[in-house]
């Protein structure tokens, strides 16, 4: 595989505007486990380990069992281990990231409506959106996740 250029020397001031998204989404109020579950949720549906390598250390630094972080991915069949709210974020996030499949019906809306405000919603979805831009980028680029790259 051929190397691809490195985006962040190559369009800095783009990144910089991601980067003051990703500022906003950590100052928002909504819980940066809520947060970092949503990041890592939409990494895995897009395939992206750069980012899925990220969230899954911030999420054991923040304190997530490793059990429970194992099954991220299927949550559905390891429901009792997540809390609503989490539920909650993990199903708006696949309906958000899958979005011309879902066209995140009325019904993945109301149940996400139902366990956050509006504010709350509006700051989730921009958390999925940044993050489902961040992993078109680190994909296209071919970033190597921390794990691949320390060997």
């Amino acid at each position: 595989m051929s190397q691809r250029p490195d985006y962040n020397a190559i369009a800095p001031d783009g990144l910089k505007a991601m980067g003051s998204v990703h500022a906003y989404i950590h100052k928002c109020g909504l819980d940066i486990g809520i947060i970092d579950l949503a990041f890592l949720r939409t990494s895995q549906i897009n395939g992206c380990a750069y980012c899925i390598d990220m969230h899954s250390r911030d999420l054991l630094k923040n304190g997530m069992d490793l059990e429970k972080l194992l099954l991220v991915s299927v949550w559905h069949e390891a429901a009792s281990l997540f809390t609503e709210e989490e539920k909650a974020a993990l199903a708006f996030t696949e309906s958000v990231t899958r979005v011309a499949e879902t066209h995140v019906s009325d019904k993945d809306y109301e149940a996400a409506a139902a366990i956050f405000s509006e504010k709350q919603l509006v700051d989730l979805t921009l958390a999925i959106s940044l993050m489902n831009a961040y992993n078109r980028m680190a994909i296209s680029f071919r970033v190597l996740p921390a794990a691949a790259a320390e060997k």
